[in-house]
């Protein structure tokens, strides 16, 4: 650990903390329908898409109607994408003759795409088409990441809103969302990534003769458009099978820097945007709090395990830090913030191979998918699993009280409590069913390269990114097999949706309630002890849920590791 790396950590923290004003009221006029800067070119395209939809976009929606339309526009967009990867072999912009993506394979990634989960049991340069990246991955990236914000927003107007029967409307939202923020910001961002050095083109692969003489086939394609969308949505998707480690996804350490920054942006913002629309900034700010609080103590730990590195090789007198797995363009401290910001994010880009972290330093990623990708989280499901955190955190502080609970002058009462546990408590039936199940599936571990505790990380590490629809793995692990493709879709699914549907049950319930006023026996919700309240219900409600499985598998090999006990797959 040096002086100059927790300066680059420092110096991300300060840039991301600095566009969250800027963007969180950008965003916020946005979704109020106010006028912006690029309201006099956007708005008559804006108005021309209702149209061609038959959508009234003064028409608001309860929220049942909200995610029914939701959940239909997404069965939509994954048969557009599972027919484009079934029949890409007979389809154009395909030069590298790339043959119909496998069945098994093609429902895994279709459902992996329109959960923002962008899972990949394949390889992007040696599997899928141009048309297929382009009209299928790229478009999807867009869509489910707006998706995501647009159902932060509205839980954020159930908070806002007082006796409303509405939470607003589907359509409008997505279309205001990608039009207004996710379209401008890529355009620029995809210019300053041709800048730096990645391709966007259509041509064909390229063809080059080594050193040696040998001939090499160099992959390209329009890989600038996707990347840009992968990480401001936190998709994390990528062109190519190595991902944010392949030069050609991120060619400079400028590059590596943007694409940290822009992972956490939106997340970051919506907690202003928050903060505006209940009418007191501070408690957007007590969010962010929260978040950056877990996120300090992850980055502290993966950046100490790591440039501590292993101790079997530092007896061996091969000190200088764990680079097993890491590309040395990029070094210890910015592949660990990397992974760290990735998997709290749910984006699942990665500028180094996580199996090759140490026992701690991977088993923060895995801690920070665990809880749901609640710190700053992928873009709108960080925050709508932000609060229903938060909710839990007022009830426990109602009790200690002795008083019915309140929140941003929203009583919460027993059928929020109940959604949002049940929100809470279906992601570990998937992450730990799934991993029990395929522990003891003898066509499941014959897909295990590691033996010991490590293979039992990347078993519960690979239904834990599915599940928290992020997308990054353990290396180690061959998911490309028809059990992982089917149980780790189901994962996704259930991930996503089962999780929507409470939040945006508690958005229509709080929206429909009059707003209290504050008295003397209100719980203070912008104090340092409320903002150590929702830590501690946090790493608590983690905690008593993960540990054991944690126990099996990084704690362990770390335990295992200190004692200088290795293991053997031969």
């Amino acid at each position: 650990m040096t002086f100059l790396g927790w300066f680059q950590i420092v110096l991300y923290c300060a840039i991301v903390v600095a566009l969250v004003l800027p963007l969180g009221g950008y965003m916020t006029r946005v979704f109020n329908g106010e006028r912006t800067f690029l309201t006099p070119v956007l708005r008559p395209v804006e108005v021309a898409l209702y149209r061609l939809g038959g959508v009234d976009d003064r028409q608001e929606q309860h929220w049942l109607t909200y995610t029914i339309a939701m959940l239909l526009f997404h069965v939509g967009g994954f048969l557009l994408l599972y027919l484009l990867m079934r029949f890409q072999a007979v389809l154009p912009f395909n030069p590298a003759g790339q043959s119909a993506v496998a069945p098994d394979l093609a429902f895994n990634t279709a459902v992996s795409f329109i959960t923002n989960t962008n899972w990949q049991n394949y390889g992007g340069e040696s599997t899928m088409s141009y048309l297929v990246q382009m009209l299928g991955l790229t478009h999807q990236n867009f869509l489910s990441a707006a998706t995501g914000i647009v159902l932060a927003v509205a839980l954020i107007r159930g908070f806002a809103r007082a006796s409303a029967r509405t939470v607003g409307n589907f359509w409008v939202d997505l279309t205001r969302c990608t039009l207004y923020v996710l379209l401008p910001i890529c355009v620029v961002y995809a210019l300053f990534l041709v800048w730096q050095g990645m391709p966007q083109t259509l041509g064909p692969y390229v063809d080059a003769t080594t050193l040696e003489g040998g001939k090499q086939t160099i992959a390209v394609g329009p890989v600038a458009s996707q990347i840009a969308i992968k990480m401001l949505g936190t998709n994390g998707g990528g062109f190519f099978n190595a991902n944010a480690s392949h030069p050609f996804e991120n060619p400079t350490a400028l590059s590596n820097f943007a694409q940290m920054i822009s992972i956490f942006a939106i997340g970051a913002a919506l907690t202003n945007v928050f903060g505006r629309m209940v009418g007191n900034q501070r408690q957007g700010w007590a969010i962010l709090a929260v978040m950056g609080v877990l996120f300090i103590a992850g980055v502290t730990v993966c950046y100490w395990a790591e440039a501590r590195g292993n101790d079997l090789l530092t007896a061996m007198g091969l000190a200088g830090g764990n680079m097993e797995g890491k590309e040395v363009r990029f070094g210890i401290v910015a592949s660990a913030l990397f992974a760290v910001i990735t998997t709290a994010a749910s984006c699942g880009a990665v500028n180094a191979m996580h199996d090759s972290f140490t026992a701690l330093g991977g088993m923060v990623p895995l801690i920070n998918m665990q809880l749901g990708e609640i710190i700053v989280g992928g873009v709108g499901a960080g925050m709508y699993g932000m609060l229903l955190f938060v909710i839990l955190a007022i009830f426990v502080a109602g009790l200690m009280v002795g008083r019915t609970p309140e929140y941003v002058g929203k009583k919460i009462e027993a059928k929020e409590v109940k959604m949002a546990m049940l929100a809470i408590l279906i992601l570990p039936l998937m992450y730990l069913g799934w991993t029990a199940v395929a522990v003891v599936y003898p066509t499941a571990t014959a897909s295990i390269a590691n033996p010991g505790p490590h293979g039992f990380t990347e078993v519960l590490y690979a239904y834990t990114s599915q599940t928290g629809n992020n997308g990054s793995a353990f290396g180690g692990l061959t998911g490309n097999i028809l059990f992982y493709n089917v149980t780790g879709a189901i994962a996704m699914l259930v991930g996503r949706f089962w999780m929507i549907v409470p939040a945006m049950a508690i958005a229509g319930s709080l929206a429909a309630k009059k707003s209290v006023p504050p008295s003397l026996g209100t719980f203070p919700t912008t104090s340092p002890l409320f903002i150590g309240l929702v830590v501690g219900v946090i790493v608590i409600i983690g905690g008593l849920t993960f540990f054991p499985a944690l126990a099996l598998g990084p704690i362990v090999e770390h335990l295992a590791m200190t004692a200088g006990t290795t293991f053997s797959s031969n």
